[in-house]
């Protein structure tokens, strides 16, 4: 029997125990490390006990995205069976508008210029494909509207001439009701239509600006701009040290060229003081932020006093210049208010109303509540198409369709046009301008409507 063996029958007998294996069987085991600890290192836990906050935030976005479509799905069950098939019926000839409206304008306006470019010009075929898709959401925007218009008039000529609206009308259904469906999917093409002209369209207008001229080495950066001008109206002091201040033209500021933070061949007249006028030019011009002043290199002060016909100038190597930053937010501002977002219309307005362009401001406001008009239109033609389309026996191929589409979308494009002139002249308000054409349209639908549920 071995020692151990003897030791453990002796304390199952009760009788004494070798004091060796008593000390070694007394003696505390040592722990086992907690989960996740590093075994050399006990005090320190691995950093996979807990999976990090990005990756938790990660899961929850994939597994929040991935019911988004069961949610919509419900949300859709949910909605009444003929709605749901009239929306069914218009998506076939909005998605056949949104392809054949987009491809003409665009064919017509970007395709044949890109491809005689390449051609004459040598741009690249890869640069001429990316302007192609950067100028692609421009002309969506465009064919948005005429789709519903066309979707519409269709979808509902097409349910008119085979008795399906017939049958509604019989079980009770009014015809307002029947126009529910386009009014809703027209409603949702104006905000895809204010989101594509307001966040999208300016942005790639502007990316294929510079992609168009970096192909042909004609630009290196996008802050350029060309004979900038701004005029500063404020007081001017008078001779008289009595004499209350006048207020007129009392700075214009004018740079040959913006490129890249710098202004370049600077001229600037003050006229801040009666009866004495200061010309300086400059060959550069960099707006110092520290400072809050201009900072005009290499350049000549000349000051004219036609009271005593004197003549006094200076040349200077630098030179600060107390004057607004303003020239730098108009050179950087795009020249096209179409390529505007409706913030940079909006502070572009406010700069040409401080520099007192009355005529450039009122355009300006005229451009702003178009950005605003614009997208309605989809609504507007969401409405006559529908009203058209739902009269009874109404027979509408795609053909004629398109015909009457282009037919009343050149209308009213054409009465766009002449009220945003009467806005621009100042005949007519910045509102009424931008928002008469549609709300003459509305009118147009709901007169036409009525006419159809008689």
């Amino acid at each position: 029997m071995t020692r151990a063996t003897a030791s453990a029958n002796s304390r199952q007998n009760g009788g004494p125990s070798d004091p060796a294996n008593d000390n070694a069987a007394s003696t505390n085991p040592v722990p086992s490390p907690p989960s996740g600890s590093d075994p050399g290192n006990p005090g320190r836990r691995h950093s996979s006990s807990a999976p990090p906050q990005p990756l938790v935030a990660f899961e929850s976005m994939v597994e929040a995205l991935q019911l988004l479509p069961r949610q919509l799905q419900r949300q859709w069950t949910r909605l009444p069976l003929m709605d749901r098939w009239l929306a069914g019926e218009l998506l076939g000839p909005l998605l056949f508008g949104i392809a054949a409206f987009t491809t003409v304008s665009l064919s017509v306006g970007v395709v044949f210029e890109l491809v005689r470019r390449v051609a004459e010009s040598g741009l690249p075929v890869m640069a001429a494909f990316q302007v192609l898709m950067l100028r692609l959401p421009s002309f969506l925007v465009l064919s948005f509207p005429m789709a519903t218009l066309m979707a519409t008039l269709l979808a509902y000529s097409r349910l008119s001439s085979t008795s399906e609206l017939t049958a509604l009308r019989s079980i009770g259904v009014a015809t307002w009701r029947m126009v529910v469906p386009a009014l809703v999917v027209a409603g949702l093409m104006s905000g895809l239509t204010f989101v594509f002209n307001d966040v999208i369209v300016p942005r790639a207008n502007l990316a294929a600006s510079i992609t168009f001229d970096r192909a042909l080495g004609r630009a290196l950066s996008s802050e350029r701009g060309k004979d900038v001008v701004y005029s500063r109206f404020g007081s001017i002091q008078s001779n008289d040290p009595g004499a209350p201040a006048q207020e007129g033209l009392a700075q214009l500021f004018y740079a040959r060229e913006f490129r890249e933070g710098v202004m370049l061949d600077v001229t600037v007249l003050d006229f801040s003081h009666q009866g004495q006028q200061q010309i300086m030019t400059a060959e550069k011009g960099i707006w110092n932020e520290k400072r809050s002043l201009w900072e005009f290199l290499n350049g000549r002060i000349v000051n004219l006093n036609p009271g005593d016909n004197t003549t006094t100038s200076a040349q200077f190597d630098r030179y600060f210049y107390p004057f607004t930053s303003a020239p730098i937010q108009v050179a950087k501002l795009p020249t096209n208010a179409e390529e505007m977002t409706a913030a940079q219309a909006i502070r572009a307005e406010q700069l040409l109303e401080q520099a007192g362009d009355q005529k450039e401001a009122r355009r300006m406001r005229v451009r702003i509540q178009e950005k605003f008009a614009f997208p309605f239109i989809s609504l507007v033609f969401g409405l006559i198409g529908s009203s058209l389309g739902v009269r009874p026996n109404s027979r509408t191929s795609r053909s004629q369709g398109f015909g009457i589409s282009v037919l009343l979308i050149f209308g009213y494009y054409l009465m766009s046009f002449i009220f945003s002139s009467l806005g621009v002249k100042g005949t007519l308000y910045p509102i009424f301008a931008a928002w008469m054409p549609v709300w003459l349209g509305l009118a147009g639908g709901l007169l036409l409507l009525r006419q159809a549920s008689r």
